[in-house]
């Protein structure tokens, strides 16, 4: 009945029980053998060898790789609808040690090269003005719409031409890579992604999400960076093991995928309701205050997203039994 977030749903039982293996005595910090194993592992997911490190938060995910990317006197280039400017409380600044976040446009929270070099251009080239260092995505986008490998090809050739580099907000990136039915490799590094924020809270993970360099050099002082923010846990083989336990037999990709037939449900009972096209787990609503008030008096639970509409998100352990009385409800109103 609840459909506020994916932040809000269980962990998946793998995870648990990957966090029972995990609770015996061994190194602490990063040094365990849980730890050890997530470069080997993740860069055999992406095909190519990668740096990677487990943290808390994806707030501390974006965070760290965006210090990597942008001094504290530079711009990171985001939609002015995305996670890092609206729901990260000013984290992005205060781990660049004052980077400005510059805001473009886009439908659906997703920028295009068009809406990218409009703010570069309006941007003079002068010493008073912050010059753009980074580019930043959100895929799946706070909209729930997915950036194909051909979307991000476009953008990281117009960040190569300016010399600015290029993270992926991929909380939801599960989902996309779901929906799209691409390996990982093509969504990021193939496509000119130098680090991915990799999230697997959302998708049935507890406390764990990793941070993934494509680009080596980004990944040096990012350790430093991680123990000074208070992120290296002194018991992180808790955190390095959910995220085996998610990889193993692509355990984060067949979450994903119930997690968008679930809300693939909800969209075909929604109709013309529809606000945005239903690409992940995200399901935006246009719905009355009446309404609203009419699915909460059945029990339903979702978030207001602004007047007259309403997101409703599904999650991993949504089975379509669950998801039947919501999208009859839906389809009465």
């Amino acid at each position: 009945m609840r459909f506020f977030s994916d932040n809000a749903a269980p962990a998946c039982p793998a995870v648990l029980a990957a966090l029972g293996t995990a609770n015996v005595l061994d190194t602490a910090y990063d040094g365990d053998g849980w730890s050890r194993a997530i470069d080997s592992r993740v860069s055999a997911l992406f095909e190519t060898p990668v740096r990677a490190f487990w943290l808390p938060s994806g707030t501390a995910a974006n965070c760290l790789a965006l210090a990597a990317m942008c001094p504290p006197h530079g711009g990171i280039i985001c939609h002015r609808d995305a996670h890092i400017q609206n729901d990260e409380c000013g984290a992005p600044e205060f781990f660049t040690h004052g980077a400005k976040l510059l805001l473009a446009e886009g439908e659906g929270a997703k920028l295009t090269p068009n809406s990218i070099a409009a703010l570069i251009e309006s941007i003079p080239r002068d010493v008073h003005r912050t010059q753009p260092h980074a580019i930043s995505i959100t895929n799946a986008t706070e909209y729930g719409l997915v950036y194909t490998p051909q979307d991000v090809t476009a953008i990281s050739a117009l960040a190569r031409a300016q010399g600015l580099k290029l993270h992926m907000d991929g909380a939801r990136f599960a989902n996309a890579v779901a929906r799209l039915g691409c390996s990982p490799a093509d969504l990021t590094w193939r496509a000119g992604v130098d680090a991915l924020s990799f999230g697997f809270i959302k998708n049935g993970g507890m406390t764990a999400e990793l941070l993934v360099f494509f680009d080596h050099d980004l990944a040096k002082g990012t350790a430093e960076r991680r123990k000074r923010a208070g992120m290296l846990l002194s018991k992180g083989r808790y955190l390095a093991a959910q995220i085996l336990a998610m990889l193993d037999d692509d355990l984060w990709l067949a979450n994903a995928r119930a997690a968008n037939a679930a809300a693939g449900l909800l969209a075909a009972a929604a109709g013309d309701r529809l606000l945005h096209p239903v690409e992940a787990n995200e399901v935006f609503l246009r719905v009355t205050p009446d309404e609203a008030a009419k699915l909460r008096a059945l029990g339903f639970d979702f978030y207001d997203w602004g007047p007259g509409e309403a997101r409703l998100v599904t999650s991993w352990n949504h089975l379509p039994a669950d998801i039947g009385p919501l999208a009859d409800a839906i389809a009465r109103l």
